[in-house]
């Protein structure tokens, strides 16, 4: 870490002075890919515990999606026998604690202080460790609590969706619902470590598991041309969940979410810029207005195309690029319209137009959306023609019905 305290250019007297205080502080986190992360031969989370200080025995507690701990019934199990093993390097505080998981616990506002009281009444201090595992609403929760219990304890994220894993879960967000609107109560709190196992992939409905990929094109979409070509000639490989595949997509897709994070120059988006949301203003909104029934990469996907074909309309992409995405996207099982994508209000307004400006108000500032200047090359633009907007839906519903 490094400081400065230097007075700044002003009057300085015995009635008024100022300084600028400036200090930075470097964040690391491991990101591991394992399988079967709680085997007592599997050094990982061991590892993880011990990272920094590997002479201490290590307090940790552990809370379970609900969706997780159905599909492993022998997990809380598995945990314990772990730190039994490997006894002399850690110490599980408490029986493994299973929580509700999905996007609905991020509506629930007893969820939080009823946790923060658990770590509370277990003497977890902040050099102990909270492990969430589970998808990623799940670990937006947690990491939540975390953060804001004694002002930040060590956050190991598991993540075990497809979703989790090469986007949500290697990132630095966490948070939940309040008052109507996504994510308004959270913070920026890098885990300490984000561990991936495979294993937890196995189990879960295809639906879940395509539904993932749609971050992978978008990534890809904004940086990486020749990982957008790959996963052109993989597409019926991920269309039925090949493994091989399947890790593939999802370590290049979480290297190129680190990458942005890292050097992109705003992990903390202090700016209006949010180039990873790249055809989430419309998904955002669309989520809510089919009540989740669409999942969040099935919304992704549709604003994807509808940015791609807007993107071609207003002269930054070139034509045949939006048949591109759209191609991609159907081949890999993707859904392109959904009907709530031309509801109306209570007023008659048009209701996806709103997520325009829910887009702007989540950071303030000046409207920034994220267009496609060529398939790897996103483009920063600071207006929406409504004009075009509707163009572009009349163009995806005529591909979609017209398949």
């Amino acid at each position: 870490m490094s400081a400065l305290v230097q007075p700044l250019p002003h009057r300085n007297d015995e009635r008024s002075a100022v300084y600028l205080q400036s200090f930075a502080v470097p964040y690391e986190f491991p990101v591991y890919f394992t399988e079967h992360l709680f085997a007592h031969d599997n050094p990982v989370f061991r590892d993880t515990l011990l990272r920094r200080e590997p002479a201490k025995r290590h307090r940790f507690v552990v809370f379970i999606d609900a969706n997780v701990a159905a599909s492993f019934p022998s997990l809380e199990h598995d945990i314990a026998g772990y730190a039994g093993v490997h006894a002399d390097a850690m110490e599980l505080v408490a029986h493994p604690e299973t929580v509700p998981g999905g996007e609905p616990v991020k509506n629930d506002p007893s969820l939080v202080p009823k946790l923060q009281q658990r770590l509370v009444d277990l003497g977890i201090d902040r050099h102990a460790y909270v492990v969430g595992i589970g998808g990623g609403a799940f670990l937006d929760l947690v990491g939540y609590v975390a953060a804001t219990t004694h002002r930040g304890i060590r956050h190991v994220r598991v993540p075990t969706t497809v979703l989790a894993q090469n986007d949500s879960g290697v990132g630095v967000k966490n948070g939940v619902n309040a008052f109507g609107m996504k994510n308004l109560l959270g913070t920026f709190a890098p885990p300490f470590a984000v561990l991936n196992d495979a294993d937890f992939l196995r189990t879960l409905h295809p639906r879940d598991k395509i539904a993932g990929i749609a971050e992978a094109v978008k990534v890809a979409l904004i940086r990486d041309r020749m990982f957008f070509d790959w996963l052109e000639a993989s597409a019926d490989a991920l269309r039925t969940c090949e493994p091989a595949a399947m890790r593939r997509m999802i370590r290049r897709c979480a290297e190129l979410h680190m990458r942005q994070i890292g050097h992109g120059g705003d992990p903390f988006e202090t700016g209006s810029a949010r180039p990873l949301d790249y055809g989430h203003w419309s998904a955002h909104k669309l989520e809510a207005l089919t009540h989740h029934e669409l999942r969040h990469g099935e919304a992704v996907a549709i604003g994807l195309a509808l940015d791609a074909r807007y993107s071609v309309q207003v002269g930054l992409l070139a034509p045949g690029g939006e048949d591109r995405v759209h191609a991609l996207l159907k081949k890999l099982g993707f859904h392109l319209w959904h009907p709530a994508l031309e509801s109306r209000d209570a007023q008659g307004r048009w209701a996806l137009l709103r997520g325009l400006e829910e887009f702007r108000e989540h950071l303030g500032g000046e409207l920034t959306i994220t267009l496609l200047r060529d398939i790897g090359t996103g483009e920063e633009v600071h207006q929406m023609d409504t004009h075009e907007i509707r163009r572009a839906l009349a163009w995806l519903r005529q591909r979609e019905q017209g398949a």
